[in-house]
């Protein structure tokens, strides 16, 4: 089957599927915003909750073009486009987003290779259900700091928290923390490896973070400090294109996972993004990485080699499902992980699951084993992991 016949077939699923269809931060001062108090829930009663990541959301023209479209000449929606997930974002206790760009104004918007997405995306990711995103990436500092200003701002706006990037020094010395419906809190730190030469603005040293192993730790180790029950890092990271780890990856994943305090993990799960493809899953040291998830949204995407390639649409979702410690001084432990595959289909502009789509009948079987070959790829299912729905 072609790539277009692919698209139209997984398109005409995504409409049948379309008819079928808490968190705050800590109000002390080195953390985001105003919300509940630092108590760590291990101490108390809380539930366990499930926790679901997705990969670069990454607007080109195309899709610029496509949110306008939609938007039927007001502005720009986004929403359209998220919809065939938002029942996997929505049911979950929280979910966190990869926000690869940053925003434009007053219709000053552009795709590659100096990204300006409209603010409208921010509303879509909260329609669809993500409390937090990652903010840190290689094309953090595509505006300068004024491109950062304005990012955080309509993410603000729209409610949804970010991580790995910061208007102001104190901002920068935050941590987020995100609190699931049962009381569990999550701290989330973000970080990427470049900013593709891209200089940090003058006076803002802070602007976006940069991956340091030894920032990493100290950073989660004060995030458990505030009351983090489970510390979540998102890292833009990896070679693009590559189905497999790198081996800076591979060394950052085995430094990470392996330091603890106090006999318990300093940190609770990777999740990775930049590689524009889908890469593996993998229990290291007792602690799941997710190495890279691949492209949520993003136009037809062009590898290095010039040609067109439909890997770049290709992506997964994790969900890991927490449960309480069973003792006090405990790590909350993943009682279940799982990957949902993803397709965005470029001719409708629109993210599909793709279990849904094959269950309405679409033939998108052999993207969904080609996902599912590279996410098992490092004995993945030996882990645990299995494919959800």
């Amino acid at each position: 089957m072609t790539t277009r016949m692919r698209q139209t077939t997984l398109a005409l699923a995504f409409i049948l599927l379309a008819g079928l269809t808490a968190c705050q931060t800590d109000q002390d001062p080195s953390t985001r915003t105003p919300g509940h108090g630092t108590a760590s829930a291990s101490a108390g009663k809380a539930r366990g909750f499930t926790l679901v990541a997705s990969g670069d959301v990454l607007p080109h023209a195309s899709i610029i073009r496509q949110a306008g479209a939609d938007a039927r000449g007001a502005g720009y929606d986004f929403r359209p486009m998220l919809a065939g997930v938002k029942p996997v974002v929505s049911r979950a206790d929280l979910a966190i987003c990869h926000m690869e760009t940053v925003y434009g104004a007053n219709g000053d918007y552009t795709g590659y290779p100096a990204f300006k997405s409209p603010p409208e995306v921010a509303e879509a990711l909260a329609d669809a259900g993500y409390d937090g995103c990652s903010t840190a990436s290689n094309h953090t500092l595509d505006a300068g700091g004024a491109g950062v200003q304005r990012t955080l701002d309509a993410l603000d706006r729209a409610g949804v928290q970010h991580a790995g990037s910061a208007r102001t020094a104190q901002e920068a010395g935050g941590i987020t923390l995100l609190r699931a419906p049962g009381g569990a809190q999550v701290g989330h730190l973000a970080y990427t490896y470049g900013t593709n030469g891209v200089p940090l603005p003058e006076g803002q040293p802070w602007a976006v973070n940069l991956i340091d192993p030894d920032r990493i730790l100290a950073d989660a180790r004060t995030a458990r400090r505030k009351g983090a029950d489970v510390v979540v890092v998102s890292l833009h990271w990896g070679s693009e294109w590559q189905d497999a780890p790198d081996a800076q990856q591979i060394d950052l994943a085995q430094r990470l996972t392996v330091a603890r305090t106090g006999g318990r993990p300093d940190i609770d799960l990777i999740i990775g993004t930049h590689a524009h493809v889908p890469q593996a899953y993998e229990k290291v040291n007792g602690t799941w990485v997710v190495y890279g998830m691949g492209d949520q949204i993003a136009g037809a995407m062009v590898n290095h080699q010039g040609a067109q390639d439909p890997r770049g649409n290709e992506s997964s979702i994790a969900r890991f499902t927490f449960a309480p410690p069973a003792r006090k001084g405990a790590r909350w432990e993943v009682k279940k992980a799982e990957y949902i595959p993803q397709w965005f289909d470029v001719g409708p502009g629109r993210v599909v699951n793709l279990n849904e789509a094959i269950a309405q009948g679409a033939d998108g079987t052999s993207v969904r084993d080609r996902i599912r070959q590279v996410v098992l790829s490092r004995g993945a299912a030996e882990g645990g992991l299995v494919m959800g729905q």
